[in-house]
């Protein structure tokens, strides 16, 4: 048998699928911090996995992954390690946590991994503006804004039978990297919601009133932005982002 060389696109290619594993690791991580109660711990570990999940798909387009190595499925890899830490690991914590009551706590988390595995299994998701289409289970965001806003029980459970219910819904929720209309808007206030977590977290989610204010104001506003859009397509058309 002749042996095949790995070329150099293509160990540039694998070391792509590589990154993208390594989200994984992290999940790992964010799931024994989550067992042990340790919720800042927690959420660190989700928002590098977040980092990591939005620089390898640019860095896979840009390498000509899927033809470089087209018996290997970033897409496939990255939707299994999505679940895991957009969807998993959040409902567990809400689980873990009690946070609205075992009852409501229990019910909230069957909600989220049931509604949002149907959800991966739409191959429709998005627009040609690169929108999605029903809410796009991003739980870890909806979660931990929840941790630190602190709503209150019945509150908090509204907001998930919200999302949860908009998941099967033709409402368009925002890209805030691909959908090009009001870009630098959007950006600067999904840039300003990380910002105002990372504070959070530097706090150890007990965050002052300040940024509870922020992350919730700059999270509304990313939750409704895209049905905003999608009710007045001609928003942000003719502007130079």
């Amino acid at each position: 048998m002749t042996k095949k060389k790995v070329t150099a696109p293509q160990a540039k290619a694998f070391s792509v699928h590589l990154l993208t594993a390594s989200g994984s690791f992290l999940a790992f991580l964010s799931l024994v911090a989550a067992s042990e109660e340790r919720w800042a711990a927690m959420f660190w570990w989700l928002g590098f996995a977040l980092f990591v999940d939005g620089i390898d798909g640019p860095i896979a387009r840009k390498l000509d992954v899927k033809q470089v190595l087209p018996t290997w499925s970033g897409d496939m890899l990255d939707n299994i390690i999505d679940y895991v830490t957009y969807v998993l690991i959040p409902a567990f914590a809400l689980y873990q946590s009690g946070f609205m009551g075992e009852g409501l706590s229990f019910l909230s988390a069957a909600i989220i991994v049931i509604t949002s595995a149907i959800y991966y299994a739409d191959t429709g998701m998005k627009t040609r503006e690169n929108f999605f289409k029903g809410f796009p289970v991003v739980w870890n965001m909806v979660v931990f804004t929840l941790f630190v806003v602190q709503p209150g029980e019945m509150i908090a459970f509204g907001v998930v039978l919200i999302s949860a219910f908009t998941t099967f819904l033709p409402v368009f929720f925002l890209h805030p990297v691909r959908v090009q209309r009001l870009r630098t808007l959007n950006l600067a206030i999904f840039f300003a919601w990380c910002a105002f977590g990372i504070i959070a977290l530097i706090q150890s989610l007990e965050a002052d009133q300040l940024i509870r204010i922020g992350i919730a104001v700059t999270g509304i506003y990313l939750f409704v932005i895209g049905g905003v859009m999608q009710a007045w397509p001609n928003l942000g058309k003719g502007r130079k982002e």
